[in-house]
């Protein structure tokens, strides 16, 4: 049987050989994986590409991100392809029409099923190049089904068991009760200017005015910290 999933001990003292990272362009991933290439020895980042709406300028914060950490330990950024195109249709995270605004509640974003996507592939990628752990940042506040210690904890084991392996998922900042102004407040030091949250990007920016810009600049105020963040729109 596998061992729980996650420790609070975040970022560990005495880390193993190896972790992998589940990265988008966010602030909550780009913070572990800065925290993380700190102490580990060897620091995989994870891309998963499903053919979302703002993945290509997303992909092109990351790796701006990626360079302005670059560490002896920060290994090359892994991106794998896992389309959606087929299970979504014409959904607004495919198209970039109607958008959740900012004055939505998060389960407007929810997309079905999108962490056994994210989770799926990496796992097996760990799997084959002997990477015994995956690192996730969900937050204390994720309110979505497939966010929970549990459901991590049976794919986790789920997928170890298909391959007779033994890879492990970790979640620290939930376990931790980490919010986002606690978690801004954390990484203020890195720098996040070079990390993407908007699911409308116009010309290449935050637009501003949809769900995840709202969370990010409310994020912002909430920690006391100036965002450096660019707005197509100045957010309402």
């Amino acid at each position: 049987m596998l061992e729980p999933t996650v420790s609070c001990d975040w970022p560990p003292n005495r880390p193993p050989e190896s972790l992998a990272v589940l990265v988008s362009g966010g602030l909550d991933s780009a913070i572990l994986l800065a925290e993380a290439v700190a102490v580990y020895p060897r620091v995989y980042p994870i891309y998963v590409r499903v053919g979302s709406f703002w993945e290509t300028v997303e992909q092109e914060y990351l790796l701006r991100f990626l360079t302005a950490i670059a560490t002896p330990t920060l290994q090359p950024l892994t991106v794998l392809s896992q389309p959606v195109t087929d299970l979504y249709g014409s959904h607004w995270s495919l198209s970039g029409q109607d958008v959740p605004g900012a004055d939505t509640p998060d389960e407007a974003v929810f997309l079905p099923g999108r962490n056994v996507l994210l989770l799926a592939k990496p796992l097996l990628w760990c799997h084959l190049h002997q990477v015994p752990l995956l690192a996730t940042a969900p937050l204390a506040s994720n309110p979505f089904p497939d966010a929970t210690a549990s459901f991590y904890e049976r794919l986790a084991r789920c997928v170890s068991d298909a391959v007779n392996g033994a890879v492990r998922v970790l979640r620290p900042y939930a376990e931790l009760g980490l919010h986002k102004s606690d978690l801004l407040r954390r990484g203020a030091s890195y720098p996040l200017q070079w990390t993407f949250s908007c699911i409308r990007p116009m010309q290449g920016l935050h637009c501003g005015r949809c769900n995840k810009c709202a969370e990010r600049y409310q994020g912002f105020a909430a920690a006391g910290l100036p965002d450096p963040t660019i707005y197509h729109s100045h957010p309402c």
